[in-house]
């Protein structure tokens, strides 16, 4: 049984990883989950726009995530492809913004789907989130890459979190979230932040902590009292979810430390 604090925090994302992960053994994995005890953890398959010619017949129902790193000027036909596709629902779309691009070439998209839009860490920051805001959007933030440069400091990544509640804008986040707690990656030595450090933190802000708060948040790495503070949280859920492409190191992270039973 996932508690409902965690349901639905993962997105499966395999085939975002480096590497070329073949779409059918994505596909059959993750509709493996369906029979899982940790069922309820994983949310949808995410699926870059360019790999859509890759799937094919799907024989069970299957819930995907639709992504358009290419910009919302992609979306409109790659759902044309989905629709054409018999067992496939679009749970959500997750719009980047390229340069030369914003969020006004996203066109009109089934209320039952819900749309995640990047925030850029530039110059722009302000008037995306505006946009976001004002079309009743989700934000999606951008938490690691393969450089240290590309994971935000916890002022940062706090900043946004801050101005996310503050907006009243639900949020996830895609790359770097390898581990539950804060972290110093022993191979690459990237200052790492933890999933439950952005849980935390999300749940601080909607309550009216400060961004300084929050950034003391985001660097706490002592997991007895992460897990605490985590386990005693008894709202609705700030941090919608995260890209992981390693379901069952997720699983084990939150057994280890006592928020889910054994499974």
């Amino acid at each position: 049984m996932i508690p409902r604090l965690f349901r639905g925090l993962c997105d499966d994302a395999p085939l975002l990883l480096p590497g070329d992960t073949p779409i059918e053994i994505a596909v059959q994995q993750h509709l493996s989950y369906k029979d899982a005890a940790f069922s309820d953890l994983v949310g949808p398959l995410m699926i870059p726009i360019p790999r859509l010619d890759e799937l094919t017949d799907v024989t069970e129902p299957l819930s995907i995530s639709l992504i358009a790193s290419g910009g919302p000027a992609t979306v409109e036909a790659a759902l044309d492809r989905m629709y054409a596709k018999s067992n496939l629902t679009v749970a959500t779309i997750e719009v980047a913004l390229p340069d030369g691009t914003d969020i006004t070439a996203l066109g009109a998209v089934d209320p039952a789907i819900d749309v995640y839009v990047e925030i850029p860490r530039g110059q722009h920051r302000a008037e995306v989130f505006d946009a976001v805001d004002e079309r009743g959007y989700h934000a999606t933030f951008r938490t690691g890459g393969v450089t240290a440069d590309a994971y935000p400091g916890e002022q940062e990544l706090a900043a946004a979190i801050h101005e996310a509640a503050r907006r009243e804008i639900s949020f996830k986040a895609v790359a770097g979230l390898d581990h539950a707690i804060r972290n110093t990656n022993a191979d690459t030595g990237f200052e790492q932040h933890g999933y439950l450090n952005v849980l935390l933190a999300a749940q601080a802000a909607h309550s009216g902590a400060k961004a300084s708060d929050l950034a003391t948040i985001l660097a706490l790495r002592d997991p007895e009292v992460l897990a605490q503070h985590v386990a005693a949280i008894e709202t609705e859920r700030a941090f919608l979810s995260f890209d992981t492409g390693n379901i069952r190191q997720l699983l084990d992270d939150l057994i280890s430390l006592g928020l889910l039973p054994p499974m």
